[in-house]
């Protein structure tokens, strides 16, 4: 069934001359012109003596020109559904005997059809460009990591495309909506072309799993939230910044009368839900630390080498006596940094299931790990700072890290589940509520506690132990 519906969307698709030939001109003419630029740029580094950058140019180019296609083919999965309901061709569709995901997972199917052949068309063309100008191809590694790449974008692509052609109510509202989704895949692919520049191929086929998880959470959206009547149901959308906020503040209050009351119920039972969330957080945070003392460990001569006597003591000046502001270090910069670290988790992880911020929450945990290796390194005890140096404000920190990651964990699965009778919009804000009940209740609090210590007790401990 999932097959027939894809069949059928394909068919009316190379109906319409007015979409694939514009696709195809423009698919055909942009390899060309990159052939040209590749060519001249190679040229121009070569001039000055920078063979390395004319190597990575090419692979470069060759992402870019999977890329541009995409974007052109994506209006076809942007009109999948709300075209259709325009056109008045969908009520039939929706009256066959099809369940929800069969008929979601074959627009799908179809929608990335157009896009991967088309990519795929312009990478042959500027591959064959190359050929005939003489320039060396990429290795069969960088040509595999370009062509998943490519791939798993295209997904990611039309998986929110049709996500929005699902919510939206006109094909001008969805070619609007569609910003959301070009101008983070160009965010995506400038990342990523550094990536290719600076040649650390581990460090991209990370990328690409990560590319690929969010592929498979959006999709998973899209099932979880499509329903077939909704799309007759909606007729106009209407920010109704009213009932946004009395659906915020319905599910933040809850049924709470006080302030205490509040936190003995809401948040203690938000914070029941959440978890197993929350043991899931706890674990990747160990694992962090460990790898993060692991690589420095066994990294530990090229750093030894760029530091020089008497760095450690410039790493923790604050614990030697110098005075705190003398250094910079003070209660709103350490508040206000943590707050910001807590903010990118949340605005990351929003616009990524949960995943982009569990990454932030990654890096800063691997970080505790580097440090105290580092600091094993330079002939200190990693044991004594620990102590001294982390565990007084750690021991409120940490925990508020763990928990708004976990927080934010949990709306990427609040957001992934089906509920047939909340809209995901809905869902969205119920999510933020929940995450704001932790942030306000509990996180807030234990990081200006935690900016407390660190401020005034801990460089006076860590002075003391490093005396």
């Amino acid at each position: 069934m999932v097959w027939l519906v894809a069949w059928r969307e394909l068919r009316d698709q190379l109906r319409d001359w007015r979409i694939i030939f514009p696709m195809l001109v423009l698919t055909l003419v942009l390899p060309f012109l990159a052939d040209l630029g590749s060519q001249a740029a190679i040229n121009f580094t070569l001039k000055y003596g920078t063979p390395l950058i004319a190597e990575r140019l090419v692979p470069f180019m060759l992402m870019v020109v999977g890329y541009f296609p995409i974007t052109v083919s994506l209006v076809i999965a942007l009109e999948s559904f709300v075209g259709e309901k325009e056109r008045g061709t969908i009520e039939p569709l929706l009256v066959s005997p099809l369940k929800d995901w069969q008929l979601f997972s074959g627009k799908l199917i179809a929608g990335t059809a157009a896009p991967l052949v088309t990519s795929y068309l312009g990478i042959t063309v500027y591959m064959i460009g190359l050929y005939f100008q003489r320039i060396p191809f990429p290795d069969l590694n960088r040509m595999m990591q370009t062509l998943i790449l490519t791939t798993v974008q295209a997904l990611l692509m039309v998986s929110g495309a049709i996500l929005i052609s699902t919510q939206a109510t006109s094909v001008r509202a969805a070619n609007l909506m569609a910003s959301f989704i070009v101008i983070p895949m160009a965010l995506l692919i400038q990342g990523e072309s550094v990536l290719l520049f600076w040649g650390n191929d581990q460090v991209l086929w990370l990328a690409v799993v990560g590319v690929a998880v969010l592929t498979a959470l959006l999709a998973r959206v899209g099932i979880a939230h499509f329903q077939r009547e909704a799309l007759l149901g909606r007729e106009i959308d209407v920010l109704n910044l009213r009932w946004i906020g009395q659906t915020f503040w319905r599910v933040f209050k809850g049924d709470a009368h006080s302030l205490v009351d509040w936190f003995r119920t809401e948040v203690l039972k938000t914070l029941r839900r959440q978890f197993p969330s929350i043991i899931l957080t706890v674990g990747i945070g160990l694992f962090a630390i460990i790898a993060g003392y692991v690589w420095v460990s066994s990294n530990s001569p090229k750093f030894i080498d760029q530091f020089k006597t008497g760095d450690l003591a410039t790493m923790f000046s604050f614990g030697m006596g110098v005075p705190v502001a003398n250094v910079g270090i003070s209660f709103p910069t350490i508040w206000g940094h943590n707050l910001q670290a807590i903010v990118v988790i949340l605005l990351l992880g929003l616009f990524s299931f949960g995943v982009l911020g569990a990454l932030v929450y990654l890096l800063n945990m691997g970080i505790i790990g580097a440090v105290l290796a580092l600091i094993q390194a330079m002939g200190a005890s990693p044991l004594k700072v620990g102590v001294f140096g982390i565990l007084p404000h750690g021991i409120f920190e940490i925990p508020a890290l763990i928990l708004a990651s976990a927080a934010i964990l949990y709306v990427g699965v609040l957001l992934v589940t089906p509920r047939s009778q909340r809209t995901l919009g809905e869902v969205l804000i119920e999510a933020i509520a929940d995450w704001t009940k932790i942030g306000v209740g509990l996180v807030l609090p234990l990081l200006t506690i935690a900016a407390i210590i660190e401020t005034w007790v801990t460089p006076v401990l860590l002075q003391s132990a490093l005396k």
